[in-house]
C-alpha cells in the first residue's frame, strides 16, 4: 500500500527498541488507549509479534525507507463488517505533516475495498485536538463520547466515538 510520501508494510519484531522508545515518551504516549504504563524494550518485542498476525502496519517514508510509527485495525467483526482503527506517528519530528491522513486513508482503503468493511471507528480523548482535525479531513464523522470518562494531570476529558462508512470514502486510487 503506497502513496507518494509513505507505504505500509508489514511489523518488524527487530523495530522493538525504537517502538520502545516511543512508547514511553509521554508525550507520545498520551493519546495511547492501551499503554498507561512504561514498558521494558522486551515487552515491547512480544507486543509487536502479536500485532504483526493482525491487520497492523509499520508506516514508512518511502525515499528513505525510516519508520515513523504504526496504523492498524483491530476488534474486526466480520459479520457487521466494522473494524476500530489506530494509528501512531511515534516519531516527533514528523507531527503535524499529514502523514497521518496519508497512513489512514491507505488502511481505509485497505479496508474498504479489499476487506470489504462497511465501517470503520475510532476513540480519542477529547484534548487531542490535533488528531480529532486529522480524523475530520480523513472523514470521519463524530459518533458520540463519554463526557469526562477520563482523568490526566488532574483534569477530566471526554472520549470521543468517530466512525466513516465504506460509502463517504473517497479512495485514494480511484
Amino acid at each position: 500500500m503506497f502513496r507518494e510520501r509513505i507505504y505500509l508494510s508489514p511489523l518488524s519484531s527487530d523495530d522493538y527498541l525504537k517502538y520502545a522508545e516511543w512508547i514511553n515518551d509521554l508525550e507520545v504516549s498520551i493519546g495511547l488507549f492501551e499503554m498507561k504504563t512504561p514498558i521494558t524494550a522486551e515487552g515491547e518485542r512480544q507486543i509487536i509479534e502479536e500485532l504483526s498476525k493482525e491487520n497492523v502496519f509499520a508506516i514508512v517514508l518511502n525515499e528513505v525507507d525510516k519508520l515513523i510509527g504504526n496504523v492498524g485495525l483491530h476488534n474486526i467483526n466480520w459479520i457487521s463488517r466494522t473494524a476500530e482503527i489506530g494509528i501512531l506517528i511515534g516519531d516527533k519530528f514528523y507531527w503535524g505533516q499529514g502523514y497521518a491522513k496519508e497512513a489512514m486513508e491507505l488502511l481505509l482503503d485497505y479496508a474498504f475495498n479489499m476487506l470489504n468493511l462497511h465501517m470503520v471507528y475510532l476513540k480519542v480523548y477529547g484534548y487531542n485536538v490535533s488528531a480529532i482535525r486529522c480524523y475530520e479531513k480523513v472523514g470521519f464523522k463524530y459518533a458520540g463520547r463519554l463526557r469526562e470518562a477520563i482523568e490526566v494531570a488532574g483534569e477530566r476529558y471526554d472520549v470521543i466515538y468517530m466512525d466513516i462508512l465504506k460509502s463517504e470514502f473517497k479512495s485514494v486510487y480511484m
